[in-house]
């Protein structure tokens, strides 16, 4: 009975060493680990063909292996450069389309202008003919200006525009009182009280509102499409910390160590790994979802009152209006110029009335829709602000989102829990995923996170992100922050300030040197003891305001 027992444990132990025996050997082949090693491009040279002792390796379980310290050095490099690769390829889509709309944005703006200028030259040309030619760079200097605007030129609309309406009206009141010779003074004197003058009625005003309020908004927008542009790219070249690339290799090529190449992550695993490598990426999302709300209600403006194509095309015939405005007031312009800036002298060239007339004749004739240029392809602004706004609204919590669309879109996971890498070998992940962002990975059980030392460069990206939704808030309220500081005594007169019609000055000379008209140049002596030089109504203002009240000088006006 005893020796019957012996017998079975004898068979029963020489069944166990066999089995045992036969799982070890498959169990150290690494062939496998060879051929998956040779298709990333190493050298097989010095690769083992059966497991090896692992006590040298520094990442990887230092059980039996198929890795030597110089695979192990050599999988650690690549698990850094595939991990920058997976980034990159993570956030191209969105990268690209901060590119590509920021160009197509970018042209459809400067051909719109570029058209409304061809548009203005082509009518005012056929129009008023040489004239118009005489006096062109009138109107190629506003063009110039607008163009410099938008593209980040140094320049206050409010200011260009008021300039753009004082030398027009310079210009107009030589051509409609030609009899008359003019002074540079007497020109500075008339073209410094154009708004009070109102000499083309309402338009100057409108038009500057709407054109303020559209040029803001769209060259804050395209930039804004610049800075998301820059910010993703910069962003999207992670710097990897040696603890990340450690973690990265033990989640990626500790599977070939241990003889099993074709292993893929538990999702969970690589949700920790990559959480804890993009943490500081992911503090970038609160502010970039701040910043593409922003350009969203900015892209709600030049869809609505602000609609640039609305406001640019017909630029042209709000321009012309403007012309024939001045002609019908004329009479009334020049009459209250002659009472304020001083009787002119004559010119000695006759002129009928009737010739100036026919300059300003009803000849003109605005483009129909059908003849105006078009941008190229006929791109409608609607159809593109609407095809930015959707791609913007698919770029909201992108960088918190990242981690995970890596390990999802990737397919580096392996969906079994049961049949996946679990940081040691196959089998189940059983730690929690941490929260995305740099505080929430003080307890990440994967990847070593100093939460004390935030990166540089993405501080620096969500500072940038930062002041270009200040710039976007501004814009979509109609005010230019690139010249609030730049008025005198903090008054809001620079760009998109919004000033109603209440907010004009009264026309009149107080504190103002009337300019000497009609005076005889060579008694300037006379002029210089006490500027006492007759100049008809001038004189008498001057002395009617050291008597008078202010608002007896005003009625001088009304």
């Amino acid at each position: 009975m005893y020796a019957m027992w012996r017998l079975q444990v004898a068979l029963c132990t020489l069944s166990v060493l066999s089995l045992s025996s036969g799982g070890e050997s498959k169990a150290r082949s690494c062939s496998e680990v060879r051929q998956a090693y040779n298709a990333k491009g190493f050298s097989l040279v010095n690769v083992p063909h059966q497991e090896i002792s692992g006590e040298h390796l520094r990442v990887c379980p230092q059980g039996y292996t198929c890795c030597t310290s110089e695979m192990e050095d050599k999988l650690n490099q690549q698990s850094k450069l595939e991990f920058e690769k997976l980034v990159e390829e993570s956030s191209h889509k969105m990268r690209t389309t901060f590119v590509s709309r920021h160009k197509k944005f970018d042209e459809f703006f400067l051909e719109l202008l570029d058209n409304s200028e061809k548009s203005l030259n082509s009518m005012f040309t056929r129009t008023y003919g040489k004239l118009y030619m005489q006096n062109s760079e009138v109107f190629q200097d506003l063009f110039t200006e607008l163009k410099r605007y938008y593209t980040g030129g140094n320049v206050n609309l409010e200011e260009m525009l008021n300039d753009f309406w004082s030398r027009l009206l310079e210009r107009m009141f030589q051509l409609l009182n030609s009899q008359y010779h003019f002074t540079d003074d007497y020109l500075e004197c008339v073209s410094k009280y154009t708004d009070q003058l109102k000499p083309f009625g309402d338009i100057p005003r409108k038009l500057k509102a709407q054109v303020t309020r559209a040029f803001i908004a769209a060259r804050t927008f395209v930039q804004g499409l610049m800075v998301g542009r820059e910010v993703a790219n910069r962003v999207a070249k992670v710097n990897v910390a040696p603890a990340c690339v450690k973690a990265l290799t033990r989640m990626l090529y500790c599977p070939y160590c241990r003889g099993m190449p074709g292993l893929k992550p538990c999702p969970n695993y690589c949700h920790n790994v990559m959480r804890g490598c993009l943490a500081n990426q992911a503090d970038l999302d609160s502010e970039w979802n701040l910043f593409i709300d922003a350009m969203l209600l900015v892209a709600d403006r030049l869809q609505g009152p602000s609609n640039i194509e609305a406001v640019i095309q017909p630029i042209d015939i709000k321009i012309s209006d403007a012309i024939m405005t001045m002609q019908d007031n004329s009479m009334q312009v020049s009459a209250k110029v002659f009472q304020g800036c001083g009787q002119p002298k004559p010119s000695g060239i006759g002129r009928s009335a009737r010739g100036i007339s026919d300059v300003f004749s009803g000849r003109f004739r605005p483009y129909t829709p059908e003849e105006r240029p078009t941008t190229a392809a006929g791109t409608s602004l609607d159809r593109l602000v609407i095809d930015i706004k959707e791609k913007l609204k698919e770029s909201r919590r992108f960088w918190s989102n990242l981690p995970d669309d890596i390990c999802a879109k990737g397919k580096l996971t392996e969906p079994d829990e049961e049949q996946c890498w679990n940081s040691h070998t196959k089998g189940r992940y059983f730690p929690e995923v941490v929260k995305e962002g740099l505080t929430n990975q003080v307890n990440n059980p994967e990847v070593e996170v100093d939460i004390t030392r935030p990166d540089t460069l993405i501080r620096q990206q969500i500072m940038a992100l930062r002041v270009m939704t200040n710039k976007l808030k501004n814009a979509y309220n109609g005010n230019d922050i690139y010249f609030q500081d730049s008025s005198d005594e903090g008054s809001s007169s620079g760009s998109g300030s919004g000033c109603s019609d209440g907010c004009t000055t009264e026309f009149i000379f107080v504190g103002t040197e009337a300019p000497v008209i009609g005076a005889d140049r060579s008694d300037e002596r006379a002029a210089a003891a006490g500027k006492s030089v007759s100049c008809g109504p001038s004189v008498l203002l001057l002395t009617v305001a050291l008597t008078l009240p202010l608002w007896a000088m005003q009625t001088q006006w009304r």
